[in-house]
């Protein structure tokens, strides 16, 4: 049986935020599933592959750029939108680097979600044999909000 509506993914420890972007999905016409942690995400991508991740960064026992860094190792390529409470420069530019297709700060906006997700699913990764950048990531919203520390022309 196919799906007609896309599978988000979100791996998210907190249980009142994975409640609210399932509410959020469901109601944009996206099924969703959740996760508390990412082990379980891991070893739900036996069974099926969402169209999209949306990420939680700062988890325990596997945070979000070490689940990004396992997706990479294992050969799964799948669109990953960021989302987190703990925001600086290096860990996005190290999520986008890891081949995120956005990075958003909490408290994360609905509608910039969702329009992350849509861009996501629409311009899925690059195989792994790709040679793109990964840091310059073409199907980021605004990638020059996120590709140049301040200072840096190149």
């Amino acid at each position: 049986m196919s799906r007609t509506r896309p599978l988000i993914a979100v791996v998210d420890d907190d249980q009142g935020m994975r409640t609210a972007l399932r509410r959020l999905l469901c109601a944009a016409n996206f099924d969703a599933e959740t996760f508390p942690f990412g082990p379980e995400f891991l070893t739900s991508l036996q069974a099926r592959q969402p169209d999209c991740v949306v990420l939680d960064m700062d988890m325990p026992q596997l945070g979000g750029l070490a689940l990004q860094e396992r997706l990479t190792q294992a050969g799964i390529r799948l669109p990953v939108v960021v989302v987190t409470g703990r925001d600086s420069d290096a860990t996005r530019l190290r999520a986008l680097a890891a081949g995120a297709s956005a990075y958003l700060a909490k408290p994360v906006d609905g509608h910039t979600l969702l329009d992350a997700i849509a861009a996501a699913i629409s311009h899925p990764p690059a195989p792994a044999s790709s040679t793109e950048n990964p840091v310059v990531n073409r199907h980021h919203p605004e990638p020059e909000k996120y590709d140049r520390q301040p200072g840096n022309n190149g």
